[in-house]
């Protein structure tokens, strides 16, 4: 569990504490594995699986959209928690492939759930979006501010990333995950540990303004740079997370990082110490990198597997575009 001495000034809300749920995962219909892939992408289906541990991936179609993949699930997540959409105070969606600035995608959401007197408020720090959102959701419900806030992440990463990019087209796919976060009797959050690393703020890029005209402008990345990052910031981090938490790499129940890249994965977790029997989400193989939707997704699929218990501990911490990351320790519902 996560130590109650890490709040030592109890929270405005009746319950005291936030928590996790319910959880919900949407993956889209269409099924893309390497070799398809390659019809388009000068690879082959070895490299593309040595190189991330990617074998397949979920392209959305026309009408998967962002508004319709987050509604879906949301709606899972909502059944799980036991919350009408009409009590949820606040919807949080974190994404970066949103064309359509106006309205806010979680307006349009919250239109479509029927939470029709609810804050809503859009997210835009990529992959580590959703647990930037989710720590804004904890924050809000212990402050007595919101009862339930609703928290989304959800991308269509093939409308931004070129298919025919060898350095990126690979790893991206598309999805949406949820969670709500509600009152507890005791911790469900430990302290959020966020940064930006600026220094690097041209790893993800890109390669033009939409205002410019001319050729569409695509994702690219510089890969190299964002694995060695994550290795010397991001790994160090995520041992402070459960540091602050009160809570022993050794007894930590789920690590579910952001889905980038399944090598990437299993170093962060050999330099976390983590014991033999910590659950490591590796839901990046079939599902691909789905930005702000990866950690949700993966949460979700680690919870849909059985593999984790309810009251157990989990590591969530999304990095990427900035460079950014932000993680938290939980209690899964």
């Amino acid at each position: 569990m996560i130590s109650t001495d890490i709040l030592p000034v109890r929270p405005a809300c009746a319950e005291g504490y936030s928590r996790i749920l319910g959880v919900g995962g949407y993956r889209p219909r269409a099924v893309v594995d390497n070799a398809e892939l390659c019809k388009t992408l000068d690879s082959t289906p070895e490299w593309i699986e040595s190189r991330s541990g990617i074998r397949e991936r979920r392209f959305a179609e026309d009408d998967e959209t962002l508004e319709s993949m987050a509604v879906a699930a949301s709606g899972k997540a909502l059944a799980q928690a036991g919350v009408d959409a009409e009590d949820i105070d606040f919807v949080l969606v974190a994404t970066m492939t949103d064309l359509l600035h106006a309205p806010p995608l979680s307006a349009r959401v919250a239109r479509s759930l029927g939470a029709r007197g609810t804050a809503a408020l859009d997210v835009s720090a990529a992959c580590s979006g959703f647990c930037h959102a989710l720590a804004v959701a904890s924050d809000s419900v212990r402050s007595g501010s919101a009862r339930h806030v609703l928290v989304i992440g959800v991308d269509r990463m093939t409308d931004i990333v070129e298919r025919v990019d060898r350095g990126g087209a690979f790893l991206f796919a598309d999805g949406a995950g949820a969670v709500v976060v509600g009152p507890s009797d005791v911790p469900g959050f430990g302290p959020v540990v966020r940064r930006t690393d600026s220094r690097y703020v041209d790893s993800v890029w890109m390669t033009s303004a939409w205002s410019k005209g001319g050729e569409r402008p695509w994702l690219r990345i510089d890969g190299r740079r964002i694995f060695r990052w994550a290795m010397d910031e991001v790994a160090p981090a995520a041992a402070e997370m459960m540091r602050l938490a009160g809570v022993d790499p050794a007894g930590l129940d789920a690590f579910v990082p952001h889905q980038a890249n399944e090598r990437m994965i299993g170093l962060m977790a050999e330099r976390l110490g983590l014991g033999p029997g910590t659950v490591v989400a590796r839901d990046v193989v079939r599902t691909g990198n789905t930005s702000s939707a990866s950690v949700p997704l993966a949460l979700e699929s680690v919870l849909a597997e059985g593999r984790v218990h309810a009251g157990g501990t989990a590591l969530l911490i999304g990095f990427g575009a900035g460079l950014s990351f932000a993680g938290q320790v939980v209690v899964l519902p």
